[in-house]
């Protein structure tokens, strides 16, 4: 019987590994079983198998090469491997939480968030911001942020990077607006009269927590019954970043900045 080109790509991890290797470039028998720490008996099948469905060649010098379809089917492959890589890793936090705040076309690019990690409750001091999230936030010269819950610990950081010459973008929603006007009336003003910050309100109920900076970013979700649980993703990685500040662009866009109290 016929294999399929998907059970030659995804229905074997050492067919799999191979082909992405061997999108860096050619390379020998030796060099692929030294590159996936695999040897001859456990990788040559798999090998001759993609040779076989014509997803790679050998030329004489016995070197590996993706064949012209193998290019097309792994250039496609690895979004869809790293995106479910993304939900994977974290499954129940994506199955539990609510995401339909992020717009379709952010979705459909959600393996950008890479390498991402999760920054869990910590119970003894559960309503403190994470050390980790705190320090690199005020290490950043540029920040901007989405709210849509308030915190009053988030004053006393958006006061300390003015106060530093950080530029700061701040989206709030309507509430957070609200809760900071009515309740810290006169660190929202200094805020709003400083050079370096620019502060928007967004009418639309949203609810996530979007951080950017140069350094990192940071996802907030909410459950599906719109709670706040503490559970955070941060990553490092420069697409995960680019992809954190598009989706506060898309906010920013339906925003209105504020210009007096």
């Amino acid at each position: 019987m016929k294999t399929s080109l998907i059970d030659l790509a995804f229905l074997s991890e050492k067919r799999k590994d191979v082909l992405l290797l061997l999108e860096e470039g050619p390379k020998t028998g030796d060099e692929i079983k030294t590159a996936l720490n695999v040897n001859s008996t456990s990788i040559m099948p798999q090998i001759k198998k993609l040779k076989e469905g014509r997803l790679i060649v050998q030329d004489d010098r016995n070197t590996y090469k993706l064949s012209e379809i193998g290019e097309i089917v792994v250039e496609k492959m690895e979004p869809l491997l790293n995106t479910v890589r993304v939900f994977e890793e974290n499954y129940d936090y994506w199955t539990n939480h609510d995401f339909t705040a992020i717009p379709e076309y952010l979705l459909n690019r959600i393996d950008e968030l890479g390498n991402y990690f999760m920054l869990e409750p910590d119970l003894n001091r559960l309503f403190e911001i994470p050390e980790d999230f705190r320090s690199n936030l005020l290490e950043s010269r540029h920040v901007k942020m989405f709210l849509s819950y308030f915190n009053p610990l988030h004053v006393e950081i958006y006061l300390e990077l003015a106060r530093k010459g950080a530029e700061i973008c701040l989206i709030l929603t309507e509430p957070v607006f609200d809760r900071m006007k009515k309740d810290y009336y006169e660190d929202l003003k200094f805020l709003l009269e400083s050079k370096n910050i620019e502060i928007y309100i967004c009418e639309k109920s949203v609810t996530l927590k979007n951080v950017v900076t140069e350094r990192f970013c940071s996802l907030v979700l909410f459950d599906k019954k719109g709670k706040f649980d503490h559970q955070r993703l941060m990553s490092f990685d420069e697409s995960a970043l680019t992809w954190c500040e598009e989706l506060f662009s898309y906010y920013k866009d339906r925003s209105t900045q504020l210009e007096n109290l």
